[in-house]
Order: structure tokens, then sequence, then C-alpha cells
């Protein structure tokens, strides 16, 4: 029974999380309210208050699962961390960095109602906007660990190249959500990937 209940009780997080990704992609952040969530999600706004605190803790919730598809582990040194992007960048080959990239711009459709989510709610909540820093510098950090680990370039360039190289990749998913073009045919990509090699890449 005990087990029954805190299977329950997760369904019923899992379910609050899902409605209020809806909510946030067709309404906005800033338009929708905890009353919103709970009446989409079939539930009330004391069991809203018995999962998350606030409006800002499902959004910091949803950033959390957002690093569950993207493959992101929590890490001792950084909050998060992606090995395969640390191995991609140590590997600094053409080639690994082709295939590490479109796998990432894969899971763009899967994404894009969190990333939407996240920017429009980091414009309005200054916690939501640390968080989305944070988990930006992350991604910058695991460049880095794979440039030291290659001992590519000159230490003190490391850093802004990690952040040139986020910069492009999240560039390059801001335009996607935008204008839907397609990530196998359209030459952006093959313009990113060049970039990259020539900004992190043993060739470069």
């Amino acid at each position: 029974m005990a087990n029954l209940r805190v299977e329950q009780k997760e369904q019923t997080r899992q379910r609050l999380l899902d409605t209020a990704l809806e909510q946030f992609e067709a309404k906005g952040y800033a338009a929708t309210t905890i009353d919103d969530i709970a009446a989409a999600a079939g539930t009330t706004r004391v069991t809203f208050y018995a999962h998350f605190p606030s409006r800002r803790a499902i959004m910091a919730a949803l950033i959390d699962r957002l690093n569950v598809i993207l493959e992101r582990h929590e890490s001792a040194a950084r909050h998060s961390t992606a090995a395969a992007l640390i191995d991609v960048v140590r590997d600094g080959s053409p080639v690994a960095i082709d295939a590490w990239l479109r796998e990432q711009a894969a899971r763009w459709p899967v994404i894009r109602p969190y990333i939407v989510s996240a920017n429009v709610a980091a414009a309005v909540e200054p916690e939501i906007r640390e968080l989305v820093d944070t988990w930006s510098e992350e991604v910058v950090g695991d460049i880095c660990e794979g440039l030291d680990a290659a001992d590519r370039f000159p230490r003190e360039s490391r850093h802004f190249r990690g952040v040139l190289a986020f910069e492009m990749l999240d560039r390059a998913n801001q335009h996607w959500i935008r204008h839907g073009w397609s990530i196998d045919d359209d030459p952006a990509m093959d313009v990113l990937v060049e970039a990259w090699a020539k900004l992190l890449g043993d060739d470069a």
C-alpha cells in the first residue's frame, strides 16, 4: 500500500509537470497561473502545493527534466554534465563534432517547449534567469573540460571558446524554433559543424 501511494504521488507530480509545460507553451509563462495548471491537470491548488512550492519551482523541475532528455547527469564539479560532450571536444575531429551536433539537433523537436518556456520564464523571473545562465555555464564547463583533457589551445582562451561554441549552438536552436528549417537539408547545420570544428577542434 505504501508503494502504491508513492507511485500515485509520483504520477501526480509528473502529470503536473506535463500540464505545466503544455500551459506554458500555449499561454506563456507569465499568463499561466497555478490554478490554471492544477485545473488542467484535473487536481487542485492544494495538491499542486503538495508537490511544488511555487510556479518557479515547477519551471526549475522542468529544467531538471530537460537535463534528463539531454543526457546531462549530476556532477560533483557542476550541477550537471554531459560525458558525451566532453568526449567529443576532447576528440576534436570534425567527424565526431558533426555526429554530436546532429544528435543534439535531432532532439530539438522534443526540447522545443522546454527551451521556449525557460527563456520566457527567464525574462520575467530573475531566479529562472539565474538557473538558465547557470545551466548554460555548465555546458560551457563541459567544453572547457574537453579542451583541458586534450590540452588544446592556450588555457586562458578555452572558456571563451566554450562560450562562443555554446552561443552558436543555442543561436542555431533558436533560429530553428522560429523558422523551422530542415535539420537534414539546410546548410545551417554544415556551417555550425564547420564553425565548431574551427573553434574547438584538432584542425582549428
